[in-house]
């Protein structure tokens, strides 16, 4: 059967699929440093409480999840409010179909829609896909921590990405001292126009592959 692959916002009743896809992640590789994979109602508490202000989109296929991706707190103290991380995950039965690639273009319109002025992640080393990935959506590497986490009897080192969203990819940076500040905080994922997330989820559905 052909793919029907299509990104939507996610809604809490996507917390069955997203366990579904999430849990094998924690339990079988170091990708996730959580070590004990949580419960369904404890990733449902959890996607309910990141759409009260970041983004969470999934993929779907013929109507079944088959990824997502959100926004997550970077630091709390007040300076860091510009800042967030992401996270995104696919299910290994649809790998190289795109998924990755189109929400991350999705994902960060809409943090850059909302206010966000930097995009996080972290990479548990190696994964040279992840980082592929993370390099074609306009991040780039900032430093490695060695020795960062315990997990399935060894030591792993985490590289962490950066995107700038006030810059397009390929484009030089701006220096530090010559950034205008940030217009105001960032607004709550929700407040965003039907329109403008409309025009975030068409962003990211060109890379998709059928």
């Amino acid at each position: 059967m052909a793919h029907a692959l299509a990104l939507r916002v996610a809604t809490p009743m996507d917390a069955a699929a997203v366990h579904a896809i999430y849990a094998p992640y924690v339990r079988d590789t170091p990708a996730s440093f959580e070590l004990e994979p949580p419960t369904e109602d404890e990733l449902h508490a959890r996607l309910c409480a990141t759409l009260q202000q970041y983004p969470y989109f999934v993929c779907t296929d013929h109507g079944a999840v088959v990824g997502y991706a959100y926004g997550s707190l970077h630091r709390s103290r007040k300076a860091y409010d510009w800042s967030c991380e992401i996270s995104v995950y696919v299910a290994p039965t649809h790998q190289r179909l795109g998924i990755g690639h189109a929400m991350c273009v999705t994902l960060l319109e809409a943090l850059r829609a909302q206010g966000y002025c930097l995009v996080i992640s972290g990479v548990t080393q190696p994964n040279a896909a992840s980082m592929a990935l993370h390099r074609r959506v306009g991040f780039e590497v900032v430093g490695i921590y060695k020795a960062i986490g315990f997990k399935h009897g060894r030591w792993h080192d985490a590289a962490w990405l950066q995107c700038d969203l006030r810059c397009q990819p390929g484009q030089p940076h701006t220096p530090t001292e010559e950034l205008p500040p940030p217009p105001g905080p960032p607004q709550p994922f929700p407040t965003l126009g039907a329109d403008i997330i409309a025009r975030c989820l068409a962003a990211g559905t060109p890379f998709l592959k059928a």
